[in-house]
């Protein structure tokens, strides 16, 4: 029996969707002391090659798999990776070797493409039907607006096969782990179609409830699994037993692992494989602006 879930949720079809793409891999730098160069400063060049290297790396594995038949669309698409903002997300490994006085460093590293022109290149190239194209997940509600005790439904869509987490964060702050849920662990979804949430396979329902105001459903989708927050048990979901910051951090911990193929897509019957042995993970960040109101 579907146990209903009191969440605060409303959207508007046309509500702000704020959408990000990276690409999530390792990378590693190295540099040596001189004679006018300190510890201090060896160790941030070799931090800054590692980076380099982490956005180089993002920028040859699009070029390779994205098949954009426009040869400027596309060497922009790759100038937007190559020129990406890195963050480092956890140092794997850093040793000094006295002998040289050389240190070196292998980073996790997310690599952030320039906004402006990745959003022009998907818009003319149309990244939402093209399994090629960078992960690019939407995520989208039933119907316009919504008052108290009304049951609404999100819908989310990938472009390739991805692993989801969504994440409902109601109007105190409060985060709730709708997918993966005590009841359905897989978290895979198939590309090129839209997904209910929640669907058949679910044993609860959105309804809204006290408190209205703003709330916002997150969607983190990855070509690869993605890492581990602290969760606890709450009925036919989990309440999230992390900050916000946390939630984002630690989800992207995803486990870069080399593979031939991707997980196969149920939609088509067919293994995706778009780049073998690629030590890289697509990422995309959606999130859909929800408000509610009381019932009159």
């Amino acid at each position: 029996m579907k146990k209903p879930i009191a969440l605060l949720l409303s959207t508007l079809l046309c509500a702000p969707v704020f959408a990000s793409q990276s690409s999530i891999t390792e990378a590693e730098g190295e540099a040596c002391m001189g004679k006018d160069k300190s510890r201090n400063e060896t160790e941030s060049a070799a931090r800054k090659q590692a980076k380099r290297m982490a956005a180089e790396f993002s920028g040859t594995y699009i070029e390779s798999t994205t098949e954009i038949e426009n040869f400027e669309l596309k060497q922009d698409l790759v100038h937007a990776f190559v020129n990406a903002e890195v963050t480092i997300l956890t140092v794997l490994e850093e040793t000094w070797v006295d002998e040289t006085d050389c240190y070196t460093i292998r980073i996790k590293a997310e690599v952030v493409p320039v906004k402006e022109e990745i959003e022009q290149v998907a818009a003319s190239a149309g990244f939402a039907d093209d399994p090629t194209a960078p992960l690019s997940v939407v995520v989208r509600s039933d119907k316009e607006s919504y008052t108290g005790g009304e049951a609404m439904k999100v819908y989310i869509r990938g472009n390739k096969p991805f692993f989801a987490r969504v994440i409902y964060v109601d109007a105190e702050g409060t985060s709730i782990q709708i997918l993966p849920n005590p009841y359905r662990k897989d978290n895979y979804f198939p590309g090129g179609v839209w997904h209910s949430v929640p669907d058949g396979r679910d044993r609860f329902d959105l309804v809204v409830s006290p408190p209205f105001g703003e709330e916002q459903m997150i969607v983190y989708a990855s070509s690869k699994p993605l890492g581990d927050i602290g969760l606890v048990a709450s009925g036919a979901v989990y309440a999230v037993d992390e900050k916000p910051k946390q939630i984002s951090a630690k989800t992207r911990g995803i486990k870069i692992t080399e593979t031939s193929a991707s997980p196969p897509d149920a939609s088509t019957g067919a293994d995706y494989a778009p780049a073998p042995n690629a030590r890289l993970a697509e990422f995309s960040e959606q999130t859909l602006t929800l408000t509610t109101r009381a019932s009159n």
